[in-house]
């Protein structure tokens, strides 16, 4: 078996892995580069995949739009209306406020992926020393010597070979699109319920098609996965109340099962942890993509830069040191942005009175002092800086 040797081995062809390395060559086009990628090389079974709508913040797209990354479908949200079901308090955060043209954008998954997969090729031909290798095992990268390797292999809760800290939040996602009577354009909606969030999200489909991620317990939403097409939409409709009008049509129904796993040490010797290989997050506030797109953004300025120097600067332990120099410039953003969604997760699933009554206090708080919102607002539009 012949083994091959590159400078950065980047493990995972999903939305992070490939960022990565078109950040990397777009800075150090001569960089050698090896990316495998478990995708076969034709995008045709990707079209037809994953199609849950994912939220992307307006600092993820200003990143993504500095490789040409961009889809051409998705959806501006101009507003997010935030509120608990049968308790006071309630928040609206707008795009005004923050003086952006928009707080987030809804994309489909397999159209990020797809994005980023051309904006790749395209920088692939000034590239001569990369390459992209399509396998469906560990057969390859197996034979491949790297002086330094990043884990890019996302995966889904449950799904993912390992685990180290976090927790099983006891939900599931129920997502899916919904057409509704009167939707206001570029409205999102952030309902907290007894079991979990609540979230109706825009569409590049139109106003009133959305997009919906309904979290709760396991048994209560492989229920509502089974409802008839009727039965479900009574439900919705009785959960959410009639804000936007009479929910009309239900399709695409899916399950997804939710909860927290994270890496306490991103970085081993000369290897590196990003994207789900490092956290995996509650979809809550939707900052899972967008903190791993932060990853790949910041550790592809760090290696092009270690690479472009000397030779005798890209010892492993010159490697080490950078890589530790990354892990402590994520430090701020991670722990802030897995703080932050863990919280909501677990605070707003809580039916004990006195937390009730702290979660509608803590929404007012939100709306009637604006520095503290705006604060939030920047936090999950841009990470911690």
């Amino acid at each position: 078996m012949n083994t091959q040797s590159c400078d950065i081995l980047i493990q995972g062809g999903g939305p992070v892995g490939l960022a990565c390395a078109a950040w990397i060559l777009q800075k150090l086009p001569d960089a050698k580069l090896t990316l495998v990628d478990r995708n076969p090389s034709n995008d045709a079974d990707l079209k037809a995949g994953d199609s849950r709508g994912i939220a992307l913040s307006h600092g993820s797209k200003l990143l993504l739009d500095t490789i040409s990354a961009w889809p051409k479908d998705y959806a501006e949200i101009h507003r997010v209306h935030i509120s608990q079901a049968g308790r006071f308090g309630r928040a609206l955060m707008t795009r005004e406020e923050l003086n952006q043209s928009a707080l987030g954008h809804i994309v489909r998954y397999h159209d990020i992926h797809l994005a980023l997969r051309q904006a790749l090729r395209v920088i692939q031909e000034k590239s001569s020393r990369f390459q992209w290798l399509h396998v469906n095992d560990d057969t390859a990268q197996a034979t491949i010597q790297a002086k330094c390797i990043v884990h890019a292999e996302g995966g889904l809760f449950k799904k993912q070979d390992w685990v180290e800290s976090g927790r099983d939040y006891g939900q599931s996602a129920l997502v899916g699109l919904i057409e509704v009577e009167k939707a206001a354009p570029h409205q999102a909606w952030e309902r907290f319920t007894a079991e979990g969030p609540l979230a109706i999200l825009p569409s590049h489909y139109g106003p009133n098609i959305l997009n919906l991620v309904w979290c709760g317990s396991p048994e209560s939403s492989q229920h509502r996965l089974q409802l008839s097409d009727a039965d479900f939409l009574t439900s919705l409709q009785n959960e959410f109340g009639s804000r936007i009008g009479k929910f009309l049509k239900v399709q695409d129904r899916r399950l997804y099962e939710l909860g927290l796993n994270y890496r306490k040490e991103i970085i081993k010797d000369t290897e590196v942890w990003i994207g789900n290989a490092a956290q995996t997050l509650h979809p809550v506030a939707g900052q899972g993509l967008n903190l791993g797109l932060r990853d790949s953004f910041l550790l592809a300025e760090k290696l092009s830069r270690v690479f472009a120097g000397p030779i005798t600067e890209q010892s492993p332990t010159q490697i080490h040191q950078v890589l530790e120099e990354y892990a402590q410039s994520r430090k701020s953003d991670r722990t802030a942005t897995i703080g932050l969604t863990d919280f909501m997760a677990r605070i707003f699933t809580s039916n004990l009175v006195p937390i009730a009554l702290a979660r509608g206090l803590a929404l007012s708080t939100l709306q009637w002092l604006p520095p503290v919102k705006t604060a939030l607002a920047r936090q999950m539009m841009f990470g911690r800086r």
